[in-house]
């Protein structure tokens, strides 16, 4: 199936690792032009060079990231296509042990970086009358995690970013849509130190999923064939989540 990506210029946020790494392989391996930026200047230096794109070094948490590194891969690439807004779990805490600068830097890496993002990216989107958005959330944004409570709050408010944003959009020819990956064998599952055994049992394929599971998701949402998908939170977790 050609998914019409050949030229394509794509910004992968986060994606020195996980799910990041993941979908910026796949988009290249669509033949598409990535960028991917990450805190870590060594580690995106290297992730990029085994992919085969662009790095950009970005905290997400600091004022104006999300935008400026927009304007970066909009130099590096002459334009912006594809913008995947994803950027790393927030401290899994219960809500007692939760300070107010958590919250606030929670807020700036996953909220303000996701809008000042998605404001950079929109207008040569709309100038070309066309581009894909892809905001990557959580399962834990339609169903709670216990002490996941950073991100269930913060997670669920961008579904409604999602959703406004593509109504907003439509008519130009812009698609806006939320990727909810479930339990999925990455380094923030590690993190997390959950018991797997018992997690593998909850999920009714059985089994933890794969980044390349869910780029494949990914990748199909930011292409033509998807065009006229748009404003919803698609699941890709092997059927752990209860609500229709």
């Amino acid at each position: 199936m050609d998914l019409g990506l050949s030229g394509k210029s794509a910004l992968v946020m986060g994606a020195s690792k996980g799910l990041g790494f993941a979908v910026a392989k796949e988009l290249v391996g669509e033949g598409a032009k990535v960028a991917i930026c990450a805190r870590d200047e060594a580690r995106v230096t290297d992730a990029a060079a085994r992919l085969g794109a662009t790095a950009l070094v970005a905290d997400l948490q600091q004022p104006s990231a999300g935008r400026r590194v927009v304007e970066q891969a909009i130099a590096e690439l002459g334009q912006i296509d594809i913008l995947v807004v994803n950027t790393g779990g927030p401290p899994t805490m219960p809500f007692e042990s939760i300070g107010s600068s958590d919250w606030r830097n929670a807020f700036e890496g996953l909220f303000v970086s996701a809008t000042d993002a998605i404001g950079a990216a929109i207008p040569g989107m709309r100038e070309r009358n066309w581009g894909r958005i892809l905001l990557v959330t959580s399962i834990a944004a339609k169903e709670p995690i216990n002490n996941f409570t950073i991100s269930n709050a913060l997670r669920a408010g961008l579904h409604g970013l999602t959703k406004t944003l593509s109504r907003e959009f439509a008519a130009d020819g812009i698609t806006v849509n939320a990727l909810m990956p479930g339990y999925t064998m990455t380094e923030r599952l590690a993190e997390a130190k959950l018991d797997l055994e018992k997690v593998t049992g909850m999920i009714p394929m059985r089994r933890i999923g794969r980044p390349e599971e869910f780029a494949a998701l990914a990748t199909f949402l930011a292409s033509d064939r998807s065009g006229y998908i748009t404003g919803q939170a698609v699941a890709c977790d092997g059927g752990a989540l209860w609500s229709i």
